[in-house]
């Protein structure tokens, strides 16, 4: 009893961390929930009498479990509905310090470079995540692809060369600063204020709106100014309630008492350049019920 209890304690300690890289692998909160848990199954089973790297070797455990979970993912071609946005982390808009476990999942993890690795392949996204953004050897990963560290360097280095290609642009540092943006967007959209809101955006601001597969529209990814303010409308019932998403402006907007988007701005010098929209009926609950 006393090795179990020992067990689940070390386990705790780097739950964290493990659902951490589960999330920057999966882009899922749930998929990256189900990989810790699996990984926890797991080393109760097996034990760890003999394990001298306690912590590295659950990051092989929970790695290989996403692994395996993002090859189901495109075996099945589950986003066969074209854009796709990922699950985001709400958080309180006044929350600007001590954020919660959940919160720290989004730091530095925006849902722009989010969504720029579900572009990249299983093998080049785990070879990227572990190594540019957790720092694990190439021998280690090797270990975990199954691959030469020679290979496994190559895989990182294309997935870094496709995340440099997407010129990601880092946002403002300065949260209070987003928040009068993204406000300033909401109330142009909702006077209907074209002038306002084009003086807000990008000239090459991109709009990506996911409504899934069932969803009431189709899914859109359109760029430019204009084009992105022709979209951009509110249903005047709608209440709009400010948020952090992914540690960055956004809001959660409700209809008839129900959550009816997920709205995340990406800004750089007080313009929006990234508008990531999740509109999508079957996810929207999951997402929002914690939210307060």
């Amino acid at each position: 009893m006393a090795q179990e209890e020992w067990l689940a304690e070390q386990f705790e300690k780097h739950r964290e961390r493990l659902h951490s890289i589960a999330y920057r692998m999966l882009g899922s909160l749930p998929e990256a929930e189900d990989a810790v848990q699996d990984a926890w199954i797991r080393v109760s089973r097996a034990g760890a009498e003999d394990v001298e790297n306690f912590g590295g070797w659950l990051t092989v455990i929970v790695s290989r479990i996403s692994l395996s979970m993002l090859r189901a993912r495109r075996r099945r071609r589950e986003d066969h509905f074209g854009v796709h946005v990922p699950d985001p982390v709400l958080e309180p808009a006044e929350t600007v310090s001590a954020p919660d476990d959940e919160a720290q999942l989004a730091d530095s993890v925006g849902l722009a470079l989010l969504v720029l690795l579900d572009a990249l392949s299983p093998a080049e996204r785990l070879a990227f995540v572990l190594h540019d953004m957790f720092e694990l050897s190439f021998e280690r990963i090797a270990e975990i692809i199954g691959r030469t560290s020679e290979a496994t360097r190559q895989l990182a280095s294309r997935g870094r060369r496709r995340i440099n290609g997407a010129d990601l642009r880092l946002p403002d540092s300065d949260i209070r600063r987003q928040r009068e943006v993204a406000d300033a967007y909401f109330r142009a959209i909702r006077a209907g204020d074209f002038e306002s809101l084009m003086n807000l955006l990008d000239p090459d601001v991109l709009l990506r709106a996911d409504f899934g597969s069932h969803g009431p529209q189709r899914s859109i990814e359109i760029s430019g100014a204009a084009q992105v303010a022709k979209r951009s409308r509110a249903d005047p019932n709608a209440v709009i309630r400010p948020a952090l998403v992914n540690g960055a402006a956004g809001a959660v907007t409700m209809l008839d008492g129900k959550p009816f988007a997920i709205l995340s701005f990406t800004i750089v010098k007080g313009k929006i350049v990234e508008i990531n929209v999740i509109a999508d009926p079957q996810r929207l609950g999951p997402l929002v019920e914690k939210f307060p």
